[in-house]
């Protein structure tokens, strides 16, 4: 029997009355509206034989899926693989697989970074990813409350009857290292040394006791189980750079370290060649010029891999060109680390020599 209102009443532009049918529906939308609220509640439904309608099923494997799309294996292009890079590939790989977080130090732009997410693309899982600095908090690693949320419900089911209540939903939000620890990812922490270390104790009970602990949350919800395929890869300067912060010995006791320096020349070469498709001959010339001047500066002004790549890329730009001034780019990359014009005077002179040295 079709129920038909002959006399709609309506409070404040809601109607007073409403059907069974109409009631079933609303209760429908409501449970479909609670689960994308929550993600992690399962909500199941079937379509009632009478109602034209279909809902999806929101659930915890769902939400996985999603953030699972949002953070994907990373590509490791340009990636070579000489007898020395192989060799480190296999250390940080054994102690992954041995249930060690690794911790990569060593000089910037000696390829710590490139060999990381190799690394983590060999693991085969999602990867996550944090670069450390000064402002980095708890909170930057495990997430936190986004929003508060105030809900006002009302029923009217019953005519002249009226309940209404009031909700506070607030909405949690996962960042890097619970989602990591939570799904079993693959974490890279780079420039970990940047960080201060206080900010990075919530990694003492992750690397030793397999249990994150999320201090603003309360009851079960405050601890997460470390998932078995958890694997963390942190990067770091050496010591004698500036702008680092060395990490607690308690958080290194629980980390293999493993120090990462310059490749060998013939490793050098390659990695140029594959990074920018220059011909063997022109980097060669630029992986001893930029080793050469590498042998003459200190530790926190040498010019890395990267270097060489990035006067590669300089020389591409300008094939064709009958009047290539080498000279000019290796001082233009070389000075990235410079103090005042005397530094700059004697890195150019530097530059000149070693050119000279090995024309």
């Amino acid at each position: 029997m079709q129920y038909t209102v002959t006399h709609p009443r309506r409070v404040r532009g809601e109607a007073v009355h409403m059907t069974a049918s109409e009631k079933r529906a609303s209760d429908i939308a409501q449970s479909i509206e609670d689960g994308r609220k929550n993600p992690s509640i399962q909500v199941r439904i079937k379509s009632p034989a009478n109602l034209d309608c279909s809902y999806e099923l929101i659930s915890e494997d769902s939400r996985r899926k999603a953030i699972e799309e949002a953070f994907l294996i990373p590509e490791a292009s340009h990636f070579i693989s000489t007898p020395e890079v192989t060799q480190m590939e296999e250390r940080v790989t054994l102690w992954l697989r041995a249930g060690y977080p690794i911790h990569l130090i060593g000089p910037t732009g000696c390829g710590k970074t490139s060999l990381a997410v190799h690394v983590a693309k060999v693991l085969g899982r999602p990867v996550v990813w944090i670069n450390g600095d000064e402002s980095i908090t708890t909170s930057d690693l495990i997430g936190g409350y986004s929003q508060m949320q105030n809900e006002s419900v009302r029923d009217n089911y019953i005519h002249n009857v009226f309940k209404t209540k009031d909700t506070m939903k607030i909405e949690w939000v996962d960042n890097p290292l619970s989602l990591a620890c939570k799904y079993g990812y693959t974490l890279i922490y780079n420039e970990f040394s940047r960080t201060k270390p206080a900010s990075n104790n919530i990694l003492l009970s992750v690397f030793e006791e397999g249990i994150l602990e999320l201090p603003t949350k309360f009851g079960e919800d405050r601890y997460i189980k470390v998932h078995p395929d958890f694997k963390a890869i942190l990067t770091s300067n050496s010591i004698e750079y500036a702008g680092i912060h060395r990490p607690q010995d308690a958080l290194l006791d629980r980390m293999v370290g493993i120090y990462a320096d310059y490749y060998g020349y013939e490793t050098e070469v390659q990695i140029v060649v594959e990074h920018t498709g220059i011909s063997k001959a022109t980097a060669e010339k630029i992986v001893k010029t930029v080793r050469d001047i590498r042998e003459k500066l200190p530790d926190a002004q040498k010019p890395g891999t990267r270097a060489c790549i990035m006067i590669a890329k300089g020389m591409e730009m300008l094939r064709g060109q009958r009047n290539i001034n080498f000279e000019q780019l290796c001082i233009d990359v070389i000075a990235s680390k410079t103090s005042s014009p005397q530094d700059m005077e004697e890195k150019k002179k530097l530059v000149i020599e070693s050119v000279a040295h090995l024309a």
